[in-house]
């Protein structure tokens, strides 16, 4: 008799806070979007893309309403970007759209194997707006964040 290995659903993920009610994106069960289709068929880059929703999700949702989510660049001297779009292109290929601190479009493209990545709280750009919450735009299908307000 042969006996069939079932492999698992979710990806291997744990993460320890200081604080222990810090919800983290480890922790939590993958939505049920990102699970439809098994980890062993994405790419690098997609599943790269699908992960950094997830933190950034998460990071937005710890935000006030006077702060929008940016990405510092690690490692040279290149700045912030504020987030307004990611991209992946398969097979490898992660990407980064927004503005720089001086509202200069910018756009970062980055390999899976170099991809780091720093989420950071910045101002909102005009104060009397709502603030953007990109990660609820990022994919379709997600549940919560309709209001913009980050809650999940």
């Amino acid at each position: 008799m042969t006996r069939k290995t079932k492999l698992p659903t979710a990806p291997n993920a744990k993460a320890v806070h200081a604080d222990p009610s810090t919800a983290t994106v480890e922790n939590e069960p993958l939505p049920k979007a990102l699970s439809q289709r098994p980890i062993k068929d994405k790419s690098p880059a997609e599943w790269a893309y699908d992960r950094l929703i997830l933190y950034i999700r998460n990071f937005e949702s710890q935000l006030d309403a006077t702060q929008e989510i940016a990405m510092g660049f690690t490692g040279g001297q290149a700045g912030v970007l504020q987030i307004e779009g990611v991209g992946f292109f398969d097979p490898d290929l992660v990407t980064f759209y927004g503005r720089d601190e001086d509202g200069m479009k910018t756009q970062l493209i980055q390999h899976v194997t170099q991809l780091n990545v720093l989420l950071r709280a910045v101002p909102k750009q005009a104060a009397n707006d709502p603030p953007r919450r990109i990660g609820f735009q990022l994919m379709s299908g997600w549940a919560g964040g309709e209001g913009g307000d980050a809650s999940a």
